[in-house]
């Protein structure tokens, strides 16, 4: 861990932020404050993982001068007004997935971020687990050849609860945002550049948001993906990568710890495994504070998450898809 303290705040007490409070507690440390829009639960949480400041309204978090770094964790349709407050008073931010709802908006905060000198990233998983560093360095020596086509799959069932955030579109409900991000993220990790080439289709839920759909990408040297989303139906988290050598299998690929890959010629099966699941977001934790303390933010991948959010866009454009008072 990083040798300075940094003085973290989050901000949304959900089931994400518990989890980092855990990450924190293993190390050791804990937030330094909290707000939520329910002040109770704000003071519940603290309580919980010894938090020291519980601010009395959301407001006060992004003009706390203690504060270094804001962990937005609230639903992605309130990221945009929160991001712009914190980095307009100085704070570094990490932001839960999708970072926020379209390319517009992201756009305009790395911009401010960049003007403000602060560190800007999406708490994406995949970026930090120790399995996809080596995966990446193998493939970028060539290990497994040049990789050919990208597999994912991501299914949740979801009960038709039309209030809760998997289908209310006043919440930005829908599979894309919700669980396409992931498979988008590792679908940009392996390709050697951004698809330009976007094809799909989808069916909406009886509230108008994305229920299922499939996507095919392409990129300019010729790497291919599918993409199979479904809200209201189980299938495996499950990623395939394709290569002139063999192909890399991985389960729950999101907080992923290990790999296998399959030989082409002689079918022989090699296990590859890096990191711990259970770690998975103090790995995040770990190298966005490292980012902020050195300045080098590359471990962040910001420019795959902005690749990932304009796939988003784009296919969410094709559907005509947009969300209440959303701006594109």
């Amino acid at each position: 861990m990083a040798e300075k303290n940094l003085n973290w705040a989050v901000l949304g007490v959900g089931v994400i932020a518990n989890e980092m409070a855990r990450a924190f507690h293993k190390q050791g440390k804990t937030f330094y404050a909290v707000a939520n829009r329910t002040h109770e639960k704000a003071v519940a949480f603290a309580e919980k993982y010894n938090v020291a400041k519980v601010y009395d309204s959301i407001d006060e978090i992004f003009t706390d001068e203690n504060v270094d770094v804001i962990y937005i964790t609230t639903p992605h349709n309130t990221h945009y007004p929160f991001m712009k407050r914190a980095l307009e008073n100085g704070k570094h931010l990490l932001v839960e997935k999708s970072i926020t709802l379209n390319s517009r908006e992201l756009d305009e905060m790395i911009a401010l971020a960049n003007k403000k000198n602060l560190i800007l990233a999406e708490a994406m998983t995949i970026w930090h687990m120790p399995l996809y560093k080596n995966l990446w360095r193998s493939i970028k020596r060539g290990d497994f050849g040049k990789v050919q086509i990208i597999t994912l799959n991501f299914g949740s069932f979801k009960e038709y609860d039309m209030r809760n955030r998997f289908f209310n579109l006043d919440l930005a409900g829908g599979a894309l945002l919700d669980i396409g991000v992931y498979a988008l993220s590792i679908v940009r990790s392996f390709m050697t550049e951004k698809p330009t080439e976007i094809l799909s289709q989808w069916k909406p839920s009886p509230t108008g948001s994305d229920e299922f759909s499939t996507i095919l990408l392409k990129n300019s040297s010729g790497q291919m993906a599918t993409v199979a989303l479904s809200m209201h139906s189980k299938q495996p988290k499950r990623a395939v990568i394709s290569c002139e050598k063999g192909y890399i299998e991985i389960m729950e690929y999101p907080r992923a710890e290990k790999a296998i890959f399959v030989d082409a010629e002689t079918g022989a099966v090699k296990e590859i495994f890096a990191g711990e699941q259970t770690d998975a977001l103090f790995y995040e934790l770990n190298d966005m504070e490292q980012a902020i303390l050195s300045g080098d933010a590359s471990e962040m991948k910001l420019n795959f998450s902005k690749d990932v959010m304009d796939i988003m866009t784009t296919l969410r454009k094709n559907w005509k898809l947009r969300y209440p008072n959303e701006v594109w």
